[in-house]
């Protein structure tokens, strides 16, 4: 069984971390494009206006992100009984022919993040991407191609929870 309170912990942690990171660059650009030795020394001088480009869109950057955290933080995860579509908060696991299973966690961001929890791999797709929409909508025994997969043949939806 998934616990997927715990995905979803993962999912904030890692976009927390990521905050901070790009917090700190943020703050970073733009004490170097006001400080004293990034004055321009000539009119062809540009260094502190990129500095200050860089600065804007690290911190719009860092502003997505924290929105990102606020729609995943109050994402609802509920069980799914059996039978019930794929829908946002739930673990569709996937199965190709050649027995190769992949979990995914449809979420609203986060896209392409990849975590591990309780020794099993999961990779958060969104509602926008090509294989979050495929599986929108869709149960268990249903098929869906996986993007940038080689195989002519579709993987079955094993499992919803």
């Amino acid at each position: 069984m998934v616990n997927k309170l715990q995905l979803r912990e993962r999912v904030l942690d890692q976009l927390r971390a990521d905050l901070a990171l790009q917090t700190k660059a943020a703050r970073l650009a733009r004490d170097e494009a006001i400080s004293e030795e990034s004055k321009p020394e000539n009119q062809y001088d540009t260094h502190s206006l990129e500095a200050g480009y860089l600065a804007e869109g690290q911190a719009r950057q860092a502003a997505e992100i924290e929105e990102g955290i606020a729609i995943i933080a109050s994402l609802a995860v509920p069980e799914f009984p059996s039978g019930a579509p794929v829908a946002l908060g739930a673990v569709a696991e996937v199965c190709d022919a050649e027995g190769s299973t992949e979990r995914y966690f449809l979420c609203p961001r986060a896209g392409g993040l990849e975590l591990e929890l309780s020794g099993r791999s999961f990779l958060v797709v969104t509602p926008q991407s090509p294989l979050g929409r495929q599986l929108l909508g869709r149960r268990v025994g249903d098929s869906v191609m996986r993007p940038g997969r080689r195989a002519t043949t579709p993987a079955r939806i094993v499992a919803v929870v």
